[in-house]
């Protein structure tokens, strides 16, 4: 079985429900990363009429999940539905191929460790 790590960096606000629509398609586990960072519009918060010439670098969240790659598609959507505000800093998702996974206290590989 092909694993992919499907990465969202996104708002702070929004873990909560991605959490659980993210269990409600079946993935059993994800890590959190507090960030702070900026994407292309340096920063510049959307009332803001011109984009700031020097980066601010916002609070922000990475969401790491691993998944067979016959999930992959449902878990982009999932992030997609959840975090979509049509707004500045919905995020950005990252798909990644994953060639093996080992639990280490186990183990256990491929897709026993994801179990």
């Amino acid at each position: 079985m092909e694993f992919s790590e499907v990465s969202v960096i996104t708002s702070l606000n929004k873990l909560s429900s991605l959490k659980s629509a993210l269990s409600h398609i079946g993935v059993s586990g994800m890590t959190v990363v507090q960030a702070i960072g900026c994407g292309v519009q340096n920063g510049t918060q959307e009332y803001e009429p011109e984009k700031n010439p020097e980066m601010e670098l916002l609070p922000k969240q990475i969401v790491i999940v691993l998944v067979d790659n016959e999930k992959v598609n449902d878990v982009v959507e999932v992030m997609k539905k959840e975090l979509y505000t049509g707004h500045i800093g919905d995020g950005k998702i990252v798909i990644k191929p994953v060639s093996n996974i080992i639990r280490v206290r186990t183990g256990e590989e491929g897709e026993a460790a994801l179990k």
